[in-house]
């Protein structure tokens, strides 16, 4: 998740949104060894998937705090403040949630992929003028439908978290994605 910046020429980040691309980076590399590992160890609740399933959410949640930092002032800064609150009260809802089993669970991750979608798509179309957007615009809009597939796998004959690492993998392909886009288009102004 991000929030909205402003830009000092249409098309033309500024200072501020030059940490964008480092940032969308750092959230695939993330996105994709958290998959690794979810895969690995998730295909029954354990120790090191709770662990794996609470770590990403609080990770959402560091992720908004340097996009906050490096944003500036010039944004909505709303956006990541609600972001911040529904990923933390994700991680804590999931490690509540593992007591009860694996259905709770996706019923957690499933209300926070519907309602961090809806926060990531407003955001990406504040931000579209910085470039690079429409994935992110895809990725909240997927988030919200990904996250209403995780609530209706809850109720399903067999339920399992593994479904998640395909989810993170996608978003990390988008965050990538806008990075090198973000990157791209700096690139050309300079």
């Amino acid at each position: 998740m991000s929030t909205s910046v402003e830009t000092a020429h249409p098309g033309i980040p500024t200072t501020s949104t030059s940490g964008l691309p480092k940032l969308y980076f750092v959230r695939f590399g993330f996105a994709v060894a958290w998959a690794v590992l979810v895969a690995l160890t998730a295909s029954t609740l354990n120790p090191a998937s709770v662990a794996l399933l609470v770590i990403y959410p609080l990770f959402d949640v560091a992720a908004a705090v340097v996009d906050f930092r490096t944003s500036g002032a010039t944004g909505p800064r709303a956006l990541l403040y609600v972001n911040m609150a529904l990923s933390l009260l994700t991680a804590i809802g999931v490690a509540v949630a593992a007591a009860s089993g694996i259905p709770d669970i996706l019923r957690v991750w499933g209300a926070w992929a519907i309602t961090a979608g809806l926060v990531q798509l407003i955001v990406a179309v504040r931000r579209y003028r910085l470039g690079g957007q429409w994935a992110m615009i895809l990725s909240g809009g997927i988030s919200t439908l990904a996250g209403s597939s995780f609530i209706v796998m809850a109720a399903g004959p067999r339920p399992s978290v593994t479904g998640l690492a395909g989810y993170a993998t996608l978003g990390g392909i988008f965050f990538l994605i806008s990075a090198l886009r973000l990157r791209q288009r700096a690139s050309k102004v300079n």
